[in-house]
């Protein structure tokens, strides 16, 4: 596990904390937060000093980053290190084959942690007068649409499923088809978390929601917990167990996954676990739901995060619209 405490100065380490602390953002947040702020700051000595341009980035202590050093920073510096993100930087540190260059929207995640951080130091610690990046642009980014399986296909997936952990299996697709959750929210439940028709669920940043289940959910976890052998030891309130007795890993239910798209005959290699939380905030809203109470079921902070699925819908309304026989129909030109 990443340990930041033995590596980060205490300008780095006060912001980490007042994020993990006040913020009550999730470790690995922070942990993201603090690699994208060491690379920059490594980026940026390398830059200041000559003598250590020949140096790996990775070999590079930040240990003596303090605010003097901080206060010196242009925003000419880190459009400078966007273009060597752009261009030089490795997709994989440990591999010489590596290519190079990070897409438009990890950049625009680094851009988003290094203008946290400004604005950390100029609003709550006080440290600078004025954000030097204030009038940072971000990469422009391609919207695209999520990708999401019809109703049909969802239907064909649970249906295809079997083998030897056909309860469990069906009971974790179904639950991400109706309930849209998380990989992490899913591996994450507890039998404890099992309230009647409801489930507890933990989501990003530590937050608590409750999602109700309908019918179908019910059916599938009781047919699972009816199979679902008991144990003794760490995990022994795990709802999803593996082969092992072990909670069920991430790897496990991305594996499932692919299977079991595959033996519905569906392209397994363009879906995925999100793509189902995806189906069920679209289905939802194709059948009526209100783009609020989707909002609260998939746990989202911004209600614009939960509007893309909005999008989703408006393109199958337009299809349909053009399938329309008289969509196709001319007016005739009138004689004289």
């Amino acid at each position: 596990m990443l340990d930041y405490r033995d590596d980060a100065p205490k300008v780095l380490l006060d912001f980490l904390s007042y994020h993990e602390t006040i913020k009550a953002h999730s470790r690995k947040t922070v942990d993201e937060y603090y690699l994208d702020l060491r690379n920059f700051f490594r980026y940026l000595k390398q830059l200041r000093n000559p003598s250590l341009q020949n140096l790996p980035l990775d070999e590079i202590s930040i240990r003596d980053v303090d605010i003097e050093l901080i206060r010196t920073i242009t925003l000419t510096d880190v459009y400078s290190y966007m273009s060597y993100l752009s261009r030089d930087r490795q997709l994989h540190h440990n591999s010489q084959h590596s290519a190079t260059g990070l897409s438009a929207a990890s950049r625009a995640r680094k851009i988003a942690t290094l203008r946290s951080f400004f604005n950390y130091l100029t609003r709550k610690a006080h440290l600078l007068e004025e954000n030097p990046i204030k009038d940072i642009d971000s990469p422009k980014l391609m919207k695209t649409l999520p990708k999401y399986l019809t109703f049909e296909e969802s239907v064909e997936l649970l249906d295809a499923v079997d083998g030897d952990h056909r309860e469990r299996d069906y009971c974790i697709l179904t639950l991400f088809l109706n309930c849209g959750l998380r990989i992490s929210e899913l591996i994450g439940i507890n039998l404890n978390d099992i309230q009647d028709d409801a489930l507890r669920i933990r989501g990003k940043g530590g937050k608590t929601r409750i999602v109700y289940l309908n019918e179908a959910c019910r059916n599938a976890l009781d047919a699972y917990l009816a199979v679902r052998r008991p144990i003794v030891g760490r995990d022994d309130q795990a709802l999803f167990l593996s082969a092992r007795d072990q909670r069920i890993s991430r790897s496990t239910v991305h594996a499932l996954v692919k299977k079991h798209l595959g033996a519905a005959g569906l392209d397994s290699t363009q879906y995925s676990s999100h793509k189902l939380r995806h189906t069920a905030a679209t289905l939802m809203l194709q059948n009526g739901v209100d783009v609020r109470a989707v909002q609260e079921v998939l746990g989202h902070e911004h209600l614009n995060t939960t509007e893309i699925y909005t999008h989703i819908d408006n393109e199958a309304l337009r299809i349909a619209s053009r399938a329309n026989p008289l969509g196709h129909v001319k007016p005739k030109k009138k004689e004289g």
